[in-house]
């Protein structure tokens, strides 16, 4: 059985979509942290600003990468959030609330990927911190 290649095109147009995606994203959420934006968008809205279907974009995503759109967009939500957590003071439900999350469900989400709560995450980081700086100091 002879395979059909798939034309250089049609490969650049799917990792220009995966790029553009991407990038979207990582707006997006940009501007949900700075306030710009109030409401976490869909796959369908991020595909309609690519003028293409919400299915052609989940597929080019997954063929492209090996992974899902979501997997995108968690992770730079949950980048953002571990930099809150790290670098600021502000109350967890705070940062979950300006990231368009519940408390409750931002530690549900949190958990789910790194295995700790945001407050478990904060303190473990502040300590490591903590212990790097009095290393630095005694050196």
């Amino acid at each position: 059985m002879a395979s059909t290649s798939i034309p250089k095109k049609i490969l650049a147009r799917q990792h220009e979509i995966t790029a553009d995606y991407r990038r979207l994203v990582a707006g997006h959420v940009a501007d949900i942290v700075a306030g710009r934006a109030t409401e976490m968008l869909e796959i369908r809205d991020f595909a309609s600003q690519l003028c293409i279907h919400p299915t052609h974009l989940s597929n080019t995503i997954k063929l492209t990468t090996g992974q899902p759109p979501c997997f995108f967009f968690e992770a730079e939500i949950l980048a953002v959030a571990q930099a809150l957590l790290r670098n600021s003071t502000r109350p967890v439900a705070d940062i979950a609330t300006s990231l368009t999350y519940d408390p409750s469900n931002f530690t549900k989400f949190f958990k789910r990927f790194t295995g700790l709560t945001p407050k478990q995450y904060r303190e473990q980081e502040w300590a490591a911190q903590r212990v790097e700086k009095s290393e630095l100091v005694t050196i």
